[in-house]
């Protein structure tokens, strides 16, 4: 299904001719009709690629096998030089294959053109060339004759294609089209800019180990697909991964989006970059019924996820519905992520980047689950997975502290999931009558590190830095011990401070009331509530604290 609605996709597409891909050419051999050479002309800066003239040439996929790419090669075929500690043997093959490709289209196609670039081929000697100083054998080299570039014409063209049909292979049926064709053994295009894949792109299909293959069947073989079909999958892939509005990259994985006809719906700024004003006009309009109902966009919305996988483009998800559906879970995304802020403000929508962020202690860390079930929620609704919760949980313990998108993240994971019966308006801010112990003990901790502050100002380390992980997971040993330790700050502050006092001792009070006992231990969902009770009670009191950050 994902191949057949990217190959729908490229029909929006300029698509370039069978096989050519556009690339960065560095030097043109200028040439006059009967073969003789000009000179040879740079581009831009060689070591600039964007510098350099980009050029739809011929392309053919290769490896370690030899294989000439027609009248547009390297400087080891079109020259034959060989770059330093390189195999002269082996590059004097390669140069002898790109002449004989020239001399096979050439003969074929009759085109003059080609025929002085033959001629001049036939003369040539890398003895009798005279190269600038910053020309290096890596550097794409093509031809011009008499102002007018061969791989531009369409004899050219036509016939380039030709070379990749074999009419005694073997026809299969397509798994994209369904006609029986000849299928591509080893797909011409790979996909790039895929997060931490090869530079020259991973292959979509292919079984290069035999546990990749089935039946027999090798390489690109596996899902037989015609090299029509390839290539405009191939290409539209690639589109959606240069263009920005179409995808996101997030860790290790990225997504893609499209859909069916054109549309202003924008998934990935959603995601993104959120604005508070379209994420409010989106949950407006989802749960208070404005325009859904009578506007329900039917148009089909299509999202793939890519990891690589060694040379493999693994596709980690696949998602096809349509954008009224994704706006919905949009909707419900944002509203069930909503949490007051650190100054008791309401807080604006966070951003993907931070609730994935908010897992790991370093970016570079976070693994693709975690991209790939936060944006599956965000566009196809259902429930967070746990891991989700045991990750933002463990971060909790293991900074000692709880982050605005780290809260946010446990109460996407708590309500999607209906724990404690919570319902999708709730825990946007401090609920003093929440029945459940741990979200009690989280706000006690939270008062009680207010104590400490009023009593002592600014210290090396708070209760919250010594003691959250054991309140947290075992309240029962360890919070006598600080209800203790606070009755000497609560006694200063009634000296100092007496206001304070009042207020400060009322609110342990409060929260105390609530508390018949503490819990020996807390579940993985009591932990998570417990750091969503401190997270509110601080920013209820919009806490300024210098050691706590607030930032997203």
């Amino acid at each position: 299904m994902l191949l057949q609605r990217l190959v729908e996709y490229s029909d929006r597409l300029d698509l370039p001719p069978p096989n050519f891909v556009e690339k960065p050419v560095a030097w043109i051999v200028e040439l006059d009709g009967k073969g003789n050479m000009r000179g040879l002309l740079p581009t831009g800066d060689p070591k600039k690629r964007g510098s350099l003239l980009q050029k739809l040439c011929p392309h053919v996929m290769r490896s370690v096998a030899i294989r000439a790419k027609l009248l547009a090669d390297n400087g080891e075929y079109v020259f034959g030089i060989t770059r330093e500690g390189g195999d002269t043997a082996k590059v004097r093959e390669r140069h002898e294959s790109f002449v004989q490709a020239v001399r096979d289209c050439a003969e074929e196609t009759g085109n003059p053109d080609v025929r002085a670039v033959l001629r001049f081929l036939e003369n040539f000697s890398p003895g009798d060339l005279e190269l600038p100083d910053n020309f290096e054998p890596p550097h794409e080299i093509t031809f011009r004759v008499n102002d007018r570039f061969p791989v531009d014409q369409d004899d050219v063209r036509r016939y380039w294609a030709s070379t990749f049909e074999d009419p005694d292979a073997a026809k299969m049926q397509c798994v994209v089209c369904g006609k029986a064709r000849v299928p591509e053994r080893r797909l011409q295009q790979k996909i790039k800019r895929i997060p931490g894949g090869q530079t020259a792109g991973n292959a979509l299909i292919s079984a290069n180990v035999p546990a990749f293959e089935s039946h027999g069947l090798e390489e690109s073989l596996i899902a037989p697909t015609c090299s029509e079909c390839a290539e405009k999958f191939s290409h539209a892939a690639n589109d959606l991964l240069v263009e920005p509005k179409s995808h996101i990259a997030v860790g290790p994985v990225v997504y893609v989006f499209w859909t069916k006809e054109e549309t202003s719906f924008d998934a990935r700024q959603m995601l993104f970059d959120p604005e508070p004003e379209s994420v409010k006009a989106l949950i407006e309009s989802a749960w208070k019924g404005k325009e859904f109902k009578a506007k329900e966009d039917y148009t089909p919305f299509y999202a793939a996820a890519f990891t690589a996988s060694g040379a493999r483009v693994a596709v980690r998800d696949w998602i096809d519905t349509t954008v009224g559906s994704v706006k919905r879970s949009l909707a419900r995304y944002f509203r069930l992520q909503e949490i007051i802020d650190w100054d008791g403000s309401r807080g604006a929508p966070l951003k993907l980047f931070s609730l994935a962020g908010a897992t790991v202690r370093d970016f570079k860390d976070l693994p693709a689950r975690v991209p790939k079930a936060l944006i599956r929620f965000a566009l196809a609704g259902g429930v967070l997975h746990r891991d989700l919760l045991f990750q933002a949980v463990r971060r909790n313990k293991a900074e000692q502290r709880v982050t605005r998108p780290r809260a946010a993240l446990i109460k996407l994971c708590l309500l999607s999931n209906n724990d404690f019966d919570l319902k999708e308006d709730e825990m946007v801010k401090l609920d003093y009558n929440r029945p459940e112990p741990a979200y009690q003990c989280g706000r006690l901790l939270a008062v009680l590190e207010n104590v400490q502050r009023a009593a002592l100002g600014k210290v090396g380390a708070t209760i919250v830095d010594r003691y959250y992980g054991t309140a947290s997971s075992a309240p029962a040993t360890v919070f006598g011990t600080l209800l203790r330790g606070s009755q000497a700050h609560l006694s200063k502050l009634r000296k100092t401070k007496p206001g304070l006092h009042v207020n400060l001792q009322k609110e342990l009070e409060g929260v105390t009331a609530n508390l018949s006992e503490f819990p020996a231990k807390l579940s993985l969902k009591d932990q998570a509530l417990f750091s969503l009770g401190y997270y509110h009670q601080r920013a209820h009191r919009g806490s300024k604290a210098d050691d706590q950050e607030a930032d997203e």
